[in-house]
């Protein structure tokens, strides 16, 4: 090392460490601006080949470096523990080689050493802890401060590039997100699934699950919403994510009944590239996208055997794997369930889980089909009325006896078939005449003598 004198020292440290502190808080690019301090490095304390490693599923990867080709970028990395660069990943200490031609902690991946080269320091950059990555530089002849100083000097360099890295990580974690979710909800408008807004009704029965929703909302219990096809456990899986804690995070939805036993897992937990033939890249599933928000799966009972273990094993543990996956993902989500199927049943004959079905019926919500809810149909009506006269711009009137006919009707397909009756009523209606009992009884083809 060559002799120094300690003023000139101190202020060549200093004036590097105020140069690095600029370029990392003037600069968007992450990668430019560590590697244009690293430049600042070698430049003022002759430091060679710095390199930034970032940890990610346990090995250590260049993230930033100079002077490394793609081949030395592809060839340095290490995993924890392995040689000095793992080792002080793993130790949280910097390792200092002080001969690198007789030390086999330094194990030369890039090929960088030459006879210039007299030693290697790896620093950890650790954040709250956790080490996120490891800055390794090479001492040489021509380097102007001793190890105990180069140790002082990079840890305090380290932290800088530390809290920069761990910034950038959970910047772009958080732009993946939205992407993600951006995605998702695209393709819930694409498929025409949506809601009609919070949900309406005066009867009593109807009363008691809004009296049910309030109570449990502001809880994060597993809730199970069951009831005929159409009766509304959507809309009551939206009201209780509107009222809880969890309202500005994502709501997530899946049909299980519309994805093929195959599909399932992957729809859920995600896959790695290659995981099956048609996954051509990674993709996120519905517990990754709902994470720290609201997950509501409706038709519970059609997923698959496999799946049910998968589903409750993240119900227990609060973790997955992604298809094909080894590496164990950690979530904070919020599930509610649905189902128009006699899950009981199901448990009895073998075809539903025992343990997965307690886990699920903690607060169970019984829904009324509409046909049991009086007056009920005659506000829906109402509302579907004035929402689709408005879509449509047209204004149709509905008289008394045609309104008896919607009152007598059965409604099979309860809410989701009343509303779709409503759209057809405006759309075929005239405007000048109104809609009288004969036109109901037309436009309600599934109407039996024996319902009237």
């Amino acid at each position: 090392m060559e002799d120094v004198c300690s003023s000139c020292l101190i202020q060549k440290e200093l004036s590097v460490l105020y140069d690095i502190a600029n370029l990392m808080s003037g600069s968007r690019d992450i990668v430019k601006s560590l590697e244009k301090s690293l430049l600042a490095l070698k430049n003022s304390l002759e430091l060679e080949n710095c390199v930034i490693y970032k940890l990610d599923n346990d090995i250590l990867s260049v993230f930033a470096s100079l002077n490394f080709n793609k081949f030395q970028k592809a060839l340095s990395s290490y995993h924890i523990g392995e040689g000095a660069t793992g080792v002080a990943a793993q130790s949280k200490e910097p390792v200092v080689v002080e001969n690198v031609h007789n030390n086999i902690l330094f194990l030369n991946k890039s090929g960088s050493r030459n006879n210039n080269t007299i030693s290697y320091v790896a620093v950890p950059l650790i954040v709250d802890d956790e080490v996120i990555g490891v800055f390794g530089v090479n001492l040489t002849k021509t380097t102007k401060i001793d190890f105990e100083e180069t140790i002082r000097i990079l840890s305090i360099v380290s932290s800088l590039f530390a809290q920069s890295i761990y910034a950038h990580m959970a910047f772009e974690l958080e732009k993946e997100k939205i992407e993600d979710l951006k995605q998702y909800y695209k393709m819930e408008w694409d498929s025409k699934v949506h809601n009609f807004g919070d949900m309406i009704g005066e009867d009593p029965k109807i009363k008691q699950v809004f009296k049910i929703i309030e109570r449990i909302a502001q809880s994060n219990v597993t809730i199970l919403v069951r009831g005929e096809t159409g009766t509304g456990k959507e809309l009551v899986a939206a009201a209780i994510h509107k009222r809880s804690k969890r309202a500005d995070e994502p709501f997530v939805k899946l049909n299980c009944a519309a994805i093929s036993d195959t599909l399932i897992e992957s729809e859920l937990f995600g896959h790695e590239k290659g995981a099956f033939t048609d996954a051509k890249e990674m993709r996120k599933g519905r517990f990754e996208l709902a994470d720290g928000g609201t997950l509501f799966l409706d038709e519970i009972g059609d997923i698959s055997p496999s799946a049910q273990v998968k589903l409750l094993r993240v119900l227990q543990e609060r973790e997955f794997e992604r298809v094909g996956g080894a590496k164990t993902i950690k979530v904070n989500v919020r599930l509610i369930a649905a189902t128009n199927r006699p899950l009981e049943q199901m448990v009895k004959e073998g075809k539903f889980r025992e343990d997965l079905y307690y886990r699920l019926n903690v607060i169970p919500i019984d829904l009324p089909p509409l046909r049991e809810r009086g007056d009920d149909i005659r506000l829906l009506v109402n509302f579907f009325l004035e929402r689709s006269m408005k879509n449509h711009k047209k204004s149709i009137v509905i008289t008394d006896e045609a309104m008896d006919e919607l009152m007598r009707y059965r409604w099979p397909g309860n809410i989701r078939e009343l509303e779709n009756t409503i759209e057809r009523i405006v759309l075929m209606g005239s405007e000048e005449d109104g809609i009288g009992a004969d036109d109901m009884r037309l436009l309600l083809p599934a109407l039996e003598p024996q319902n009237r």
